[in-house]
Parts: structure tokens; sequence; C-alpha cells
């Protein structure tokens, strides 16, 4: 069962690569979400009021994805499948990659535009920091008090992470768990009877 992806945890540093006078800039965002993707859009957009060309590609999602990219106007299939190309290459999702084109008065033709922009891609992947993810499930466990020491010694023994807890009369308690230890950690936290689980959203 794979349990991990790749992705970035930051925006990456500008990129610059230049062909016979047009410029290609590169930016690398993290994003979660649609509206992570417009926001990043945005920022690059008021950066460069005047480029020619904003192509872009993102991934979303890890064991559900989704997709997409744009050519902004380049010839079909010469801008935004080549960034997408790229993300798939280094088994990136969460990930929105844009190259934003400084035309700079020489026509490159279809294969200098897929060299750029592919290599715009990768300059700004290698220029980002990427991090090895897990994909963890949350949930909760509801119990009475006098099973705190019983629920926190499984906690430990699993190496499960505490979000949050609430110690009462009723506690809660909301956890992470390494996808792949999630089975196992079920059986074990199911010895205690009185226990009830929830898994979250």
């Amino acid at each position: 069962m794979k349990d991990s992806y790749q992705s970035i945890d930051k925006p990456s540093k500008e990129t610059l690569i230049k062909d016979r006078n047009s410029k290609f800039f590169g930016y690398a965002f993290p994003v979660l979400n649609q509206d992570h993707i417009i926001k990043a859009l945005d920022i690059i957009k008021i950066k460069h009021p005047s480029a020619n060309h904003y192509c872009y590609a993102w991934q979303l999602g890890v064991e559900n994805k989704s997709s997409r990219y744009n050519d902004d106007g380049e010839p079909k299939h010469t801008a935004g499948i080549q960034i997408f190309g790229q993300i798939k290459a280094y088994e990136l999702t969460n990930i929105l990659l844009v190259s934003v084109r400084y035309f700079g008065g020489t026509k490159l033709g279809k294969a200098g535009l897929i060299k750029a922009y592919k290599n715009s891609a990768k300059i700004t992947i290698d220029n980002s920091t990427i991090l090895n993810k897990t994909i963890n499930v949350i949930y909760q466990l509801n119990y009475k008090y006098h099973l705190t020491n019983k629920v926190t010694n499984i906690l430990k023994e699993n190496n499960v992470k505490i979000i949050s807890q609430k110690f009462e009369i009723d506690c809660e308690c909301r956890i992470s768990i390494r996808k792949k230890d999630s089975d196992f950690f079920l059986k074990m936290i199911k010895k205690i009877h009185e226990i009830k689980i929830f898994k979250c959203d």
C-alpha cells in the first residue's frame, strides 16, 4: 500500500532562461485547491503585468489526482503539456508550475518553444525543495476519563500524532496516523471495548 507522495513545501525561487531574446521566468507553488491556484496565478500576473504568455500546469490530490495545463495562446502542446510533463517526471503533486514568457522579437518555432518551456519547468523544480510526505488518516477517539491511561499507552506504542485532546468525564482525542499503520492501530485500540472511534474527513 503506497502511502507517501512528493511535493514542495514553499514557493520556489524565481528562475530565468533566455532563448533568442525571449525570457522565460519560472515559478513553483505548493497548492491544495483551486483557490490556491487562482491566487498564485494572480500574484504572477501582478508581478509580470506586461508578459506575453502565462503558461502553467498543476496537479492536485494524492490517491485521486486531478490536473490541468494551459498554453495561454502559445501553439497547442508547446507549453502547458511540457510543463505538466515535468510534474509527472518528478512524480509531484499538490503543485502549480508557471512559466511566464516575454517575447523577444524572434519566433522560436514549435520545437524551440517545447524545449524552452520544458527547460523552464525543469529548472524551476530543480530550484525547489522536494519533500516526501506521508498519507495520514485522522480519527477521533471518544472515551471515559478512567480509560485515559490505556488510550495514552496505545498511542505512544504506535507513534500516533495527537492533534488535540479534551480531558473531562467524557474525553475526546483527535489523532493522525500514517495510513499503512492504521489497520494495526485500529486493531489495538478496539481492544478497549468502551472506546468509540470516528474517522474524520
